[in-house]
């Protein structure tokens, strides 16, 4: 009987570790955050394989789905065009603001940018233009409810 509840056990930590590690296990990733009415958005990007979800505004929805060889191409050439490791962060303090962060955990893109505390003003074209081309993915491949 003791076998079976730690094996019951051990399956359950096991579940639930494994239901977090979409958030950890990506390659790149997207999250808008804040504001005085919150909202959660998430584009996580593994590979080809890419989960979403979206928390706000009184919608709650999830979605996994593929992006094509040449969408993630588009995306790094975004990336690169647009200098994404040179942009930089300001340092003022901002509340209740929607946020973006950006991760890129491969490539020559590789680095991680938010504008929680805005973006230095000669960096502004640079950071909507990589925003645009995330937008650009979230618009074309998820059905909301």
């Amino acid at each position: 009987m003791n076998k079976i509840l730690g094996i019951l056990f051990a399956i359950i930590v096991l579940v639930s570790c494994n239901s977090q590690k979409v958030y950890s296990d990506f390659d790149i990733s997207y999250s808008k955050s804040g504001g005085v009415a919150p909202i959660y958005e998430n584009l996580l990007i593994k590979g080809n394989n890419v989960h979403y979800s979206f928390e706000g505004q009184g919608k709650k929805y999830k979605q996994d789905f593929k992006i094509s060889d040449e969408d993630l191409k588009k995306l790094d050439q975004a990336l690169s065009q647009n200098n994404f490791r040179r942009i930089q962060e300001d340092r003022k303090k901002l509340y209740d603001n929607i946020s973006t962060s950006i991760n890129v955990k491969k490539g020559p893109n590789e680095g991680s940018k938010t504008d929680a505390s805005m973006i230095i003003p000669n960096y502004n074209t640079n950071w909507n233009n990589i925003l645009e081309a995330f937008q650009q993915i979230i618009n074309t491949n998820v059905k909301k409810q």
